[in-house]
């Protein structure tokens, strides 16, 4: 039995049914999908499309002319595309599990002990179900800080961002994390004055330290403000011209819409987890093994539940890889070894191993391979002028160790790398590859030989 229908508990089941188990889904929405396919993942990375298309960004790069809609773009345009690729994903995701025979139902999950869950549904009626095996699954939601009027229709978290009816003329993200980053980004490319506020003084301080820098300078060239160091103290939301944001340097930042990104919690307050013996942690946190299973035997949590990385992809391969221990099956181990990276900012960042800064702290010596889009014809004909590809090789034996990537398809490009690195390849790979001419891959290729020639090799 799964509990929670978003991308973890949906490929739990059809991993379960694939097996052979008779398996059972349960979500509380009236919608399958989840955060991923309903307001997180694949609505925000659609919306940052169209908006690209609308802004005319990549045609003014391309030819020096603004070929932009904005002018006349309505939120309506803006999200038409969002639905509808949200929809033919749910779509998808039905179909499968029905074709697999999970059976699924809609109500509240709620834990009887840890083999019994009753389901509330909205006509009132309950039904109890009992797994031998039990997938927690349920997601998570945005975390809302108690400062901020949510109750005000300008005041958004990022969910409910994704159902704007108009498009404002200027917009505070409150957090600088991906999310913030992303929301940031897509809406400057359609002409809102962005002002992105974080107590912090690095975006997104995980990426290789030229990652974020390149990141940032791409982005306060499309418009994005950052007001670093600050803190909002409190939000005034008492006029309705305007929203006025009290920072913590005593500065007074005026907007019409502000955007709170201050991470997630757990969708864990329904589920009644002391009746199974689980008790979650901060923000309801459900604490797993390397397999998937909590501290009771029968019951497996994946996705955003057990926390970071707290991506569709990984909460997949988490709950794949759940069921494939639960019932014995060694089509998977403890998951994937490796995690990409990849950010829907404007531009693209992406990343998969270690950073400079992790290989300096743990004394490896290493060699820097990197090349620039505008080098190369695909770079040229993407209109691709800051982009730029990073591999980091250990020095004695030139085995790649991490590689970083800002620009166009800088998302795409990252999974050569992560393949090369889960198969333990050396430089000698990409020397000896041929890469089709013009592609970005061939970046690959030439960020090596400049590591090769620094080593003397070439």
């Amino acid at each position: 039995m799964v509990v929670g229908g978003g991308p973890a508990g949906t490929c739990g089941a059809n991993t379960a049914a694939l097996f052979g188990r008779r398996v059972a889904i349960v979500e509380r929405d009236a919608r399958f999908g989840g955060a991923g396919i309903n307001s997180g993942t694949v609505p925000s990375k659609t919306l940052r499309e169209t908006a690209l298309a609308l802004s005319g960004y990549r045609s003014r790069r391309l030819f020096g002319v603004d070929l932009s809609l904005r002018r006349e773009a309505t939120a309506a345009d803006l999200m038409r595309h969002k639905d509808a690729v949200s929809d033919a994903e749910r779509r998808q995701v039905e179909q499968r599990m029905t074709a697999l025979g999970v059976h699924c139902f809609h109500g509240v999950g709620r834990f009887v002990d840890a083999h019994t869950v009753a389901i509330a549904a909205a006509d009132g009626t309950t039904t109890q179900l009992h797994g031998d095996v039990i997938l927690i699954a349920t997601g998570s939601v945005p975390w809302r800080p108690p400062e901020f009027p949510f109750d005000d229709d300008r005041v958004h978290d990022s969910d409910e961002l994704l159902e704007l009816q108009t498009l404002p003329e200027s917009l505070a993200v409150v957090g600088a994390g991906v999310i913030g980053a992303e929301y940031a980004s897509t809406f400057a490319a359609i002409g809102v004055a962005v002002h992105v506020v974080d107590a912090r003084d690095t975006l997104l301080p995980f990426l290789d330290a030229d990652a974020s820098r390149a990141l940032e300078a791409a982005m306060r060239a499309n418009g994005v403000q950052f007001h670093w160091g600050e803190r909002v103290e409190r939000c005034d939301a008492s006029r309705r011209s305007e929203i006025a944001l009290h920072l913590s340097s005593g500065a007074r930042l005026v907007c019409k819409h502000v955007l709170v990104c201050a991470g997630r919690s757990s969708n864990v307050g329904d589920l009644n987890l002391a009746a199974a013996g689980i008790v979650a942690g901060e923000r309801g946190l459900i604490a797993v093994d390397a397999h998937g299973r909590t501290a009771v035997p029968s019951v497996f949590a994946a996705g955003d539940v057990v926390g970071p990385p707290a991506l569709a992809a990984t909460g997949m391969e988490q709950a794949r890889a759940a069921m494939c221990h639960a019932f014995g099956v060694s089509a998977k181990g403890e998951g994937a070894p490796l995690l990409a990276t990849g950010i829907y900012t404007i531009p693209e960042a992406a990343a998969v191993g270690a950073t400079e800064a992790a290989l300096e702290s743990a004394g490896i010596d290493y060699i820097i391979g990197s090349t620039r889009y505008a080098d190369h014809a695909r770079g040229r004909i993407v209109g691709d002028d800051s982009g730029f590809l990073k591999l980091l090789f250990r020095r004695d034996d030139m085995r790649l160790l991490g590689a970083h990537a800002v620009g166009e398809h800088a998302t795409e490009l990252i999974h050569v790398a992560l393949v090369a690195m889960m198969s333990e390849a050396t430089a000698e790979l990409f020397n000896r590859a041929c890469f089709n001419y013009p592609t970005l891959g061939d970046l690959y290729k030439y960020a090596t030989y400049d590591a090769l020639l620094k080593k003397g090799l070439v």
